[in-house]
């Protein structure tokens, strides 16, 4: 018999696993579908499969993919773990073999297996292929119409080591821009730019060294830069090996912000400082002459993970809002501006994609106004005009709960912003979500339309959609 799971922040309420995989061919609907919607939105998230070995982390539970099927004004559903190696052989024994993030907490059964890893946070539409993503492994392919598992894919032998869990898609060419950090299989300084083709294939890989060994989540690309911020979250496995943690907040190292020419080589990597901050994710960034503007969510120090000697954070540093870095390659300078763009608290910026890397006007998150930030739902979700300063709220509703919304433009010639936000919401009093459909311009009119499940989409990280 499977054992029960511990009492745990992110092991219950909006954040408890579920255990069951299903179809529902035709969600009860509350509203009107727009017509225009004819896809799949999909969604990714930590669902342990069973009871954890040892402490938890939110980032260590087996990915499950939750597939939102749209056509002609109806809803359908499905949802599948990804049949990673640790899936897999926790299924065969029953029970939790794997430690989070520290393999000296693996069972000796699986000691030295080499695993495909969680495939957890992030589900990518490219060449046409559905992707599983997490950060430390290459990424899992699975069918997007029955979500079925195809295994790790490593782009025919030419992808070495890790993928990011946000590739960037050049919306001009179709190009896909990833990363990899720890490049080299350990927590080290050792990174790698990878470009995919649109047609999917490895076109190019070049290989840096960073100031520091750092989880590094999230990087940005414009039409002439790509951009990585190495923040003080460091990984160190000399700590681990002692007891530590081994991602921890180390503000001393202070933030290095590396800018290259997008076709130029990571030899021409330029080096910015700044003080300790952290940021998971960003909005866009794009580059207007030689000023390289970055919107990003920005924590003052990094949530989730403990200090070097393993003490929890300051909660109250850890709440994350709208901030505006500004580098200006003409000056022979190492530091760069930055400006608050809001004090509402928000996350999971997403932007309508068509912009990607270019100057932009809307930016959409989740956000939260109530005084005490908790990181996991939110209890709102936020358009933010650029060109206004405009913000603009859809309030999810008492005891609910949301997490990050993604555009899809009416049409593909549609101007900026001219479409619909689809974000997943908790109900705390069903003990189920529903989908929420939101004309992308008037979010505070509240849902087009809600597609209703019986069961919870466990808090997650993110989706898209795609065109299918």
């Amino acid at each position: 018999m499977a054992a029960p799971f511990p009492n745990h922040p992110n092991l219950v309420g909006g954040f408890a696993p579920i255990h069951m995989e299903c179809d529902y061919p035709d969600l009860v609907v509350e509203g009107e579908v727009p017509k225009e919607l004819s896809g799949a939105f999909f969604r990714n998230g930590p669902n342990p499969q069973f009871a954890p070995r040892g402490d938890y982390h939110w980032f260590g539970g087996d990915g499950m993919i939750h597939g939102f099927y749209i056509r002609e004004g109806k809803v359908s559903y499905r949802n599948r773990y990804v049949r990673t190696v640790k899936w897999n052989k926790e299924h065969e024994a029953g029970r939790a073999l794997f430690g989070a993030f520290n393999p000296m907490d693996n069972d000796p059964s699986v000691q030295g297996i080499e695993t495909d890893g969680l495939a957890n946070t992030n589900v990518v539409w490219h060449a046409g292929k559905l992707l599983a993503l997490e950060e430390a492994h290459a990424p899992f392919e699975l069918d997007p119409h029955t979500l079925e598992s195809k295994g790790a894919m490593n782009y025919e032998g030419k992808l070495k080591g890790p993928m990011t869990a946000h590739p960037k898609i050049d919306p001009e060419n179709g190009e896909m821009l990833f990363f990899g950090y720890n490049a080299d299989g350990l927590i080290s300084e050792h990174m790698v730019l990878h470009v995919a083709d649109k047609d999917g294939n490895l076109i190019r890989s070049e290989a840096f060294t960073a100031p520091y060994a750092s989880m590094v989540h999230d990087f940005m690309v414009t039409r002439d830069h790509v951009i990585f911020p190495i923040m003080p979250l460091t990984g160190s496995l000399q700590r681990a090996m002692t007891g530590g943690p081994v991602y921890a907040w180390e503000p001393e190292k202070g933030v290095h912000i590396g800018i290259m020419p997008r076709n130029g080589s990571v030899d021409e990597l330029r080096w910015f400082r700044g003080e300790p901050s952290f940021v998971f994710h960003p909005m866009n960034a794009h580059t207007d002459g030689d000023i390289v503007t970055c919107d990003v969510c920005e924590f003052e120090e990094a949530p989730l993970f403990p200090l070097v000697d393993g003490t929890p954070g300051d909660p109250s540093k850890a709440v994350p809002r709208l901030t505006r870095w500004t580098f200006d390659l003409g000056r022979n300078s190492d530091d760069y501006g930055w400006e608050r763009l809001d004090d509402i608290a928000c996350e999971f910026p997403r932007l309508d994609e068509r912009r990607t890397g270019m100057s932009y006007r809307y930016g959409y998150f989740a956000c939260d106004t109530n005084p005490e930030f908790k990181v996991g739902g939110f209890n709102g979700i936020g358009v933010r005009d650029h060109h206004t300063g405009k913000l603009e709220v859809f309030d999810v509703g008492e005891g609910c709960a949301t997490n990050e919304p993604i555009f899809v433009p009416r049409a593909e010639d549609a101007e900026e912003g001219d479409g619909f936000l689809l974000a997943n919401v908790y109900s705390e009093a069903r003990k189920a979500s529903h989908l929420v459909i939101l004309d992308a311009r008037n979010v505070s009119d509240g849902p087009l339309a809600t597609a209703y499940l019986d069961h919870r989409v466990p808090f997650g990280f993110h989706g898209n959609w795609a065109p299918i």
